[in-house]
């Protein structure tokens, strides 16, 4: 009896010593899989995903951006998530993560990533001038020098009209009726100077 009893004492002490090594074993490994900060930057903004850490100890956090804190430094235990939006850019950002762990210096974190440009912060290019309008007049506002025709038309005195009877004018020298007048008036005188020589004969007859 005595013989077995020692046999299962031996037998239980190699069990125990092993369930201690093993579970050991695990607790490394878990120890050693924890403190992993997980974190993502974008164009816009920087997830931050730390799991795992000392609920104890005390963990501090920090991101900063082009040397500008964007988190100043936060405490926290056990797990920290948060989400924090980047500044409008036209360039390139540096983001730094920095992580340090409470419980073990090893599982401090000290990273970098950088931060694109959106798209549609790219700066649109400059509007082309517009043309100056012209300040030569139009033709409608020039003024003229020169009168209308038919003004110079309407100016001049009207033509005399042509008689309809050349009789109702009275005949002037170069009329070419003048000459039959004059020799009608020399034929009355005439014959006048004759009737008066031959009154004038009669008389001296008689007397």
């Amino acid at each position: 009896m005595t013989t077995i009893n020692r046999s299962w004492r031996r037998a239980g002490a190699f069990a125990a010593v092993a369930t201690v090594s093993a579970l050991g074993v695990g607790l490394s490994a878990g120890t050693a899989q924890a403190h992993t900060p997980v974190w993502e930057v974008t164009c816009t903004e920087v997830s931050v995903d730390l799991k795992a850490y000392s609920p104890e100890k005390d963990n501090t956090v920090t991101v900063t951006v082009d040397g500008k804190d964007l988190l100043p430094t936060e405490t926290f235990k056990g797990n920290f998530h948060k989400k924090l939006e980047l500044p409008k850019h036209d360039k390139e950002l540096t983001v730094r993560l920095v992580v340090k762990a409470g419980d073990d210096d090893k599982f401090s974190r000290d990273e970098s990533k950088t931060a694109p440009v959106c798209d549609d912060n790219t700066p649109s290019p400059s509007p082309t001038p517009s043309q100056p309008p012209s300040s030569t007049p139009s033709p409608s506002d020039t003024p003229t020098d020169t009168p209308s025709t038919a003004t110079s038309s309407a100016e001049a005195p009207p033509a005399s009209a042509k008689p309809s009877n050349p009789g109702d004018l009275a005949e002037t020298g170069s009329s070419s009726s003048t000459p039959l007048i004059a020799g009608a008036a020399a034929v009355v005188i005439v014959a006048g100077g004759g009737i008066m020589w031959a009154a004038r004969k009669r008389r001296s007859v008689q007397g």
